[in-house]
């Protein structure tokens, strides 16, 4: 078994561990990316074929890339953000090893040094580094229910991310469990290719996609509110919330509310609780599960309005968006409290019920009794591990791709101020 030796070994190859990777080749810092699969792996293998990204291209800024040539309305696909990685990688000619898992990260004793053990084509190798940065992705290990063993064998069953396209599932009518982004988007997918759809939603807010004449993430950008940080949040809701209801699909995305989804045919129940092998108990909470996202939409427009008002900032009154009418009177609701998957010719389930993360190959002590990361702000309790690409790591702009850019920063200069004889490029300034 082969040892070699780097200062930095970061694990993944995503946007966040690419970030990380342009700033250690600037500053001269001897490392590896490692990625268990292709650059970008989720991006490949965790996306359905209509997928768009959520996010307006020209904000997703990777550091090093100017996007300002890139029109606002843009939002790519995930094979178009794939390629964005791939070229970024090549320009910046980053030390990226494709097709070597981790296998294990160890503290070797006595000593200020890991040793990380990886497979690559069958063979394990050993490295022998300073530092660790764990960018392999916090959402990568598959959330499904208990319940769904309770679910007849006979009705197929898969997550989200390995939905591909309508004609991909059996004849039949399908059941979507959970109502954020994906689970709204594969439902609208379903409906527009003629499937017959029940959607069962929980307490989930809605963003309309544009608001009074810009696309509402550049509002929520201008009016400070991913720069929330996550020292100063109280309600551990807050930090908790699903992504909202909101499509990127189409030249400028649009709105994607439960009851937009109602009047192109798909049923919207409360929240699945139980299931007995063709019956499933559902909560009878769906008219408030309505207007929780009603109230989310109405609430970030009324802080758009306000700062409009306190900035001074030009507007044009608000648009016509009929996805986004609230349903006051609870019409888009099916208030049933069983569904008999059977009866109702459903062939298949849906679970779009998000992700939990998988740092097994973490072979240190940094999960607590709550199952949580022992880490503030990406910086680990264990001396010389780092961590990126965390939801809330430090805003709540570090669950998206807009954050990332900050938060490399930001890393990169905690490890400057620690090991400041660890870079071969003297006085170089981060922001």
């Amino acid at each position: 078994m082969n040892t070699s030796i780097v200062d930095i070994i970061v694990i993944g190859a995503g946007h966040a561990g690419l970030s990380i990777s342009y700033w250690l080749k600037r500053l001269q810092i001897n490392h590896l990316v490692l990625e268990k699969g292709s650059i970008g792996e989720t991006w490949r293998t965790q996306r359905w074929n209509s997928f768009k990204l959520n996010t307006p291209t020209r904000i997703n800024l990777l550091p090093g890339r100017d996007n300002s040539l890139i029109e606002d309305e843009e939002f790519w696909t995930a094979g178009e953000f794939i390629s964005l990685l791939e070229d970024y990688t090549r320009k910046f000619r980053l030390p990226v090893l494709e097709g070597y898992e981790v296998l294990s990260v160890e503290k070797i004793p006595n000593e200020d040094l890991f040793s990380v053990s990886v497979s690559e084509k069958g063979s394990v190798k050993k490295y022998h580094c300073k530092l660790v940065i764990a960018a392999s992705g916090f959402q990568n290990k598959k959330h499904i229910p208990v319940i769904s063993k309770n679910i007849s064998p006979e009705i197929i069953q898969l997550h989200s991310c390995d939905y591909k396209n309508p004609s991909s599932l059996p004849d039949g009518a399908v059941l979507v469990i959970g109502s954020a982004q994906s689970g709204v988007q594969i439902t609208e997918d379903l409906v527009d290719a003629g499937k017959k759809v029940y959607l069962s939603t929980s307490r989930v807010g809605r963003v309309p996609r544009r608001y009074r004449g810009k696309d509402i993430v550049e509002w929520l950008v201008l009016g400070g509110f991913f720069d929330d940080r996550t020292a100063d949040i109280l309600d551990p809701a807050i930090i908790k919330a699903r992504f909202a209801q909101v499509s990127g699909v189409g030249r400028q995305g649009h709105t994607v509310s439960l009851q937009y989804l109602a009047r192109k045919g798909a049923i919207i129940l409360g929240k699945a609780i139980n299931a007995d092998s063709f019956v499933l108990s559902i909560q009878p909470d769906v008219i408030n599960n309505i207007r929780f996202a009603d109230d989310a939409s109405r609430n970030i427009k009324s802080m758009i309005d306000q700062f409009i008002i306190k900035s001074g900032s030009e507007a044009p009154l608000p648009e016509e968006d009929t996805a986004d009418i609230p349903d006051e009177s609870g019409a888009s609701a099916s208030t049933e409290t069983s569904l008999d998957l059977r009866k109702n010719k459903i062939s298949s389930v849906i679970w779009a019920t998000g992700f939990d993360f998988d740092l097994s190959y973490l072979k240190v002590p940094v999960i607590d009794d709550t199952g949580s990361l022992k880490q503030h702000e990406g910086i680990s309790e264990i001396d010389g591990l780092y961590f990126l690409g965390l939801p809330w790591m430090r805003k709540r702009k570090s669950s998206i791709i807009l954050g990332i850019r900050e938060d490399a920063e930001f890393i990169i200069s905690k490890i400057m101020e620690k090991y400041p004889g660890m870079t071969g490029k003297e006085n170089l300034l981060i922001s």
